[in-house]
């Protein structure tokens, strides 16, 4: 699943803009009093200002091979989130490697280089080398019943884990980190896994589809084929 939109909520845009801006040096654009969006890569992250907001957890794919560029990069503008004292963690399983950093909203954030997926870039690392939205975590009370939905609307498979605690659905492209947040907490950091509204846009077998998460339920706005036309 290639996801080229995220809508999320934020709980100060001033703030979280000028972290996008002045310290990854993003591009802010649709900028308006209570919210902005942010070009990366082949997605758009939309902030919009929610009085009710709760941390998110989001990972942005970046080219194969360039974690130690991408963690001196961080280094030099936000405190990186460690592991067991691990800066870059490494997952065998996934053929992935991982880091971790903090936003202005206290969200999850996390730089991922797919060995699978992202290729390699002869370029030094810059925020220019952002690829896209890798993931999106999803809290909730009910892993199976939101599988269920994904698989039955937009054929969406189990990447890795079960309907117990954490199950990853998608694929290298694109996923959705579905966990229990009455059972587990975030990795790398164990903060508490809010249920965290969000609006989502992704391809996916050459189809488009728009779902909606509203902490509670899932539910899918649209399925359109990529050569749609009005």
């Amino acid at each position: 699943m290639k996801i080229t939109r995220l809508e999320i909520g934020c709980k100060n845009t001033v703030k979280q803009q000028q972290f996008y801006k002045d310290v990854l040096g993003l591009e802010i654009f649709n900028v308006s009093a209570n919210l902005f969006e942010i070009q990366l890569g082949y997605s758009v992250l939309n902030f919009q200002e929610d009085n009710n907001f709760t941390p998110y957890h989001i990972a942005f794919h970046i080219p194969d091979k360039k974690e130690e560029q991408a963690l001196m990069w961080l280094k030099n503008r936000v405190n990186v989130l460690k592991y067991e004292n691990f800066e870059i963690i490494d997952f065998k399983g996934w053929n992935a490697k991982s880091l971790y950093f903090y936003d202005a909203d206290k969200n999850i954030m996390e730089f991922i280089s797919r060995r699978n997926f992202n290729g390699e870039s002869s370029k030094d690392f810059s925020e220019k080398s952002i690829l896209g939205i890798s993931e999106i975590g999803l809290a909730t009370d009910d892993i199976q019943e939101k599988y269920q939905i994904l698989n039955n609307n937009a054929n969406l498979e189990i990447f890795d884990g079960n309907f117990e605690k954490f199950c990853a659905i998608g694929d290298d492209e694109g996923l959705l980190i579905t966990i229990n947040s009455n059972l587990k907490t975030w990795f790398p950091t164990g903060d508490t896994a809010y249920n965290s509204a969000f609006k989502i846009q992704f391809s996916h077998i050459e189809k488009e589809y728009n779902f909606q998460y509203t902490g509670e339920k899932l539910k899918f706005l649209d399925a359109l084929p990529n050569n749609y036309s009005a």
